[in-house]
């Protein structure tokens, strides 16, 4: 199945639950009753889950760009919405590229993510792409909490289809390979896309995360990933784990109950799934730490490295594009 089906489904209303507070290094601050609608520690990955679905090339595909790397503008319902966009050095029109999707925690904001003034650039993940992603850092809302994804009546994710068909238009993408991830606030939007664009997204990564932006969908399997800190006390592991088994039911993997590590004991554990259908995979860390999206242990930091390397095992169209 073309993974674009359904890029215009998925309307019907969320409703926002959770708390997000401030941490160390990051400006949160508590969102709470925002109205709704408004396995082995080192099993393989599914070896189907690195073979790449037939591609469809964009409308940008063999044409001049006129998007080059900068902050963008689209009315979104009635509002101005903004995001930033990095291209490839030495872009190519006629090579189909990865598009991932980078969103900031609450009170942060696009300039963070896409500059690397509080994270690395894209979460770390623009230094491993070697030249061959699209990175977009969307800018959220701003509310008397501080900017975020509450998506109400679903207006971030009609955001994201904004984006989505605007840089298709313009741009050489791989509509197969389209990617999310964030920390926080930014990782309940992408357990939102997860939820309900699973049809347009490749998969997501989701760090120290809650269910902040809604899920009114949230049946259909998705590439997953998701790592959170045992010692976490602005979102509890508990609903991180919560979340986790949902997906692990739809992508039909075998029911796990993985062991977290100690407090204290400076390191991680990386649980793949086993069972889980072809093509979707789900890999759960969990990680001596609190609430951060830069974890580091006795192995140095080592999650950007983990993100690059679940979303790079879908391989990119190697043949080029004349439309």
């Amino acid at each position: 199945m073309n993974r674009r089906t359904d890029r215009r489904g998925h309307r019907a209303a969320l409703s926002l639950r959770g708390a997000v507070v401030a941490s160390a290094g990051f400006a949160l601050c508590f969102a709470t009753a925002v109205p709704a609608g408004a396995s082995s520690l080192s099993g393989s990955l599914d070896p189907a889950a690195s073979t790449a679905a037939s591609t469809m090339a964009t409308g940008g595909c063999g044409k001049a760009p006129t998007m080059k790397n900068g902050t963008y503008s689209l009315q979104v319902n009635g509002k101005n919405r903004t995001y930033i966009l990095r291209l490839p050095d030495n872009y190519n029109n006629k090579q189909e590229y990865r598009l991932v999707f980078a969103f900031h925690w609450l009170g942060g904001n696009a300039t963070d993510v896409a500059n690397g003034q509080t994270v690395q650039p894209y979460y770390g993940l623009q230094s491993l792409a070697n030249n061959s992603t699209i990175f977009v850092a969307p800018q959220g809302l701003t509310s008397g909490m501080g900017s975020g994804w509450a998506n109400s009546g679903n207006e971030d994710l009609a955001f994201v289809d904004s984006m989505i068909k605007t840089i298709e238009a313009d741009l050489c993408v791989d509509t197969t390979q389209l990617f999310s991830l964030g920390f926080s606030y930014g990782g309940g939007m992408s357990y939102a896309i997860a939820c309900d664009r699973p049809d347009v997204f490749r998969a997501v990564a989701i760090y120290s995360g809650a269910v902040l932006s809604g899920c009114s969908a949230g049946s259909k399997p998705i590439a997953y990933m998701q790592a959170h800190g045992v010692s976490d006390t602005v979102l509890n592991i508990s609903s991180a784990r919560t979340m986790r088994d949902r997906f692990a039911r739809n992508n039909g993997c075998t029911a796990q109950n993985p062991t977290d590590p100690n407090q204290g004991s400076r390191t991680h554990t990386k649980i793949t799934f086993s069972g889980c259908s072809a093509g979707h995979p789900l890999v759960w860390y969990g990680f001596d730490g609190g609430h951060t999206p830069v974890p580091q242990d006795n192995s140095g930091t080592w999650l950007p490295a983990e993100t690059w390397k679940f979303f790079s095992q879908f391989k990119t169209a190697t043949t080029s594009s004349t439309k």
